[in-house]
């Protein structure tokens, strides 16, 4: 794919977040068509490479909220959580800018290639700071203080204690951008980056929207969902109702949108 070079891109008002930083990068190349509407309205949606089941269902909850809003959505074309932010976002309707860790001159390929391209057709951009670089332990750390830099909002989805994501989130905090975690499961180790940032008070908790508190269901099956995931055989075993009946039951709630299901295990919305 075709790229552009902005030696010049202090005078370019899009990027003028970048001015914030105390080592601005000397270059800026991208891919795709550099609309100032993109950087108007930034939030970085950021987490675990290892993203979990939980880590997924989040993003399909802030990522719509966003698009609704007309942000654009900004992460690192990594696997995992960011990956998945770009590809919801994209599904979505609404636009997005990779921020590479490593030079744009690089040939992706099979399912990269193909979330690039998306990217870029729906009107997104991919960024980076270098053009042949290649990708090494140092470069995405430096790549995560351009992600801060542009976004006027950090969501933090899912993090380790050790986690690039918390790089970014702790350097937007040093450039006063609003930086959100998501808490998680405390047995979890992906979720004690971001539960650490929200007892630190390094991060508001983002608890989603929602503007009517969870009701309790009649439907002892919908009960059981509300609090955690089952599989249709460990409600089966719950319910002690065959797992026939519970099958037959979790395809009508799953028509009618009241829950969804994911890897064999069934959710609530």
């Amino acid at each position: 794919m075709q790229y552009q070079c902005l030696s010049d891109w202090k005078t370019v008002p899009e990027f003028s977040g970048l001015l914030d930083l105390p080592n601005p990068p000397k270059h800026i190349f991208y891919q795709g068509e550099l609309h100032s509407r993109l950087f108007t309205n930034c939030v970085a949606v950021i987490g675990s490479r290892r993203i979990t089941e939980y880590g997924k269902r989040v993003i399909e909850k802030i990522i719509p909220k966003l698009v609704f809003e007309n942000k654009t959505i900004i992460s690192g074309f990594m696997y995992g959580a960011d990956q998945y932010a770009h590809k919801i976002c994209i599904e979505n309707g609404g636009k997005t800018i990779a921020i590479l860790g490593w030079g744009i001159s690089k040939e992706l390929e099979d399912e990269d290639r193909k979330l690039a391209e998306s990217i870029i057709s729906s009107g997104g951009l991919i960024i980076s700071e270098w053009e042949h670089q290649q990708p090494t332990l140092w470069t995405f750390p430096v790549r995560n203080r351009i992600v801060a830099a542009l976004s006027t909002d950090i969501i933090v989805v899912e993090a380790a204690e050790k986690s690039g994501s918390l790089i970014t989130a702790n350097l937007g905090r040093k450039l006063k951008r609003t930086v959100w975690a998501v808490p998680g499961e405390i047995t979890n180790r992906l979720s004690s980056g971001t539960n650490q940032l929200i007892k630190d008070g390094h991060a508001t908790m983002w608890l989603g929207d929602h503007p009517k508190p969870m009701q309790k269901s009649d439907d002892p099956l919908i009960s059981l969902l509300q609090t955690e995931a089952f599989t249709a055989s460990e409600l089966s075993r719950k319910l002690g109702k065959p797992v026939s009946d519970i099958g037959a039951q979790l395809s009508l709630l799953s028509i009618t949108g009241q829950i969804t299901e994911r890897g064999g295990k069934y959710y609530v919305g």
